[in-house]
């Protein structure tokens, strides 16, 4: 089995909201993807609806519904939105004002847990698999399972921002270790953030590895290259290890 690769098309939005047109069009863009290779298509909606807007949603869960997978804060509006498009999948993140991107796992503190236990069980009695973007610790991957979760997300980011080869190494053993454990307590294995053409490889090689969601890379490869060129680049790069 070769590992999938989710392409996030949040950037795709924020071109468009530059400008506040109808180009480029995620759903285009989403098609260009699963032609491609892609197997699945994230976006992630903000609450400040910075790039994605429900309408986007909306129309790419009414084409490609078995492929999308929605980001989203744990929040009344963001779950009522998740059962009203009803995605394949959706994972659950950290949201804090004024911040650039996910600054990286959900805090798996008693609150956070009971509230993500509530969620977890209402989307997935409705079909909606869900997935937790913890960070890669042994305790978050167990709180993540009693939470009733199906599949776990491992955070990159400290793995992608390492300044030296030395704490890379020590980043990615804690991915593969989280990786072991999930597998061993039946959770499927995501990872993401910062991930691109340089350092997916020794993510990709983790075994039990089943997908990895990439997108700001990708998409600024595709400004000099060209959206097929850029994924093709990158589903080699991904799918070249097999399980």
């Amino acid at each position: 089995m070769t590992v999938k690769l989710g392409v996030n098309i949040d950037h795709i939005a924020t071109l468009r909201q530059a400008r506040g047109g109808n180009f480029p069009d995620p759903v285009e863009a989403a098609e260009n993807c699963l032609a491609l290779g892609a197997e699945y298509i994230v976006l992630h909606i903000r609450r400040d609806r910075r790039h994605m807007q429900e309408t986007d949603l909306e129309r790419l869960t009414k084409k490609f519904r078995k492929h999308i997978h929605l980001e989203m804060a744990n929040t009344r509006e963001m779950v009522e939105l998740a059962l009203r498009y009803k995605p394949a999948s959706v994972c659950i993140v950290p949201e804090y004002p004024n911040e650039l991107t996910t600054s990286g796992g959900l805090k798996m503190d008693l609150k956070t847990i009971s509230a993500l236990k509530k969620t977890t069980a209402r989307l997935q009695k409705d079909g909606i698999d869900v997935s937790l973007f913890i960070n890669p610790a042994p305790y978050d991957v167990r709180k993540a399972k009693s939470a009733g979760a199906k599949i776990v997300e491992l955070c990159t980011k400290d793995y992608s921002e390492a300044k030296t080869e030395h704490i890379r190494k020590k980043f990615l053993e804690d991915i593969s270790m989280s990786t072991i454990l999930a597998k061993e307590l039946g959770l499927r294995v995501h990872s993401g953030h910062g991930l691109n053409f340089e350092n997916v490889s020794d993510i990709a090689a983790q075994n039990g590895m089943e997908c990895l969601n990439i997108g700001f890379s990708i998409i600024s490869r595709a400004v000099f290259v060209g959206l097929p060129q850029a994924l093709l680049e990158m589903r080699k790069a991904v799918s070249f290890y097999a399980r």
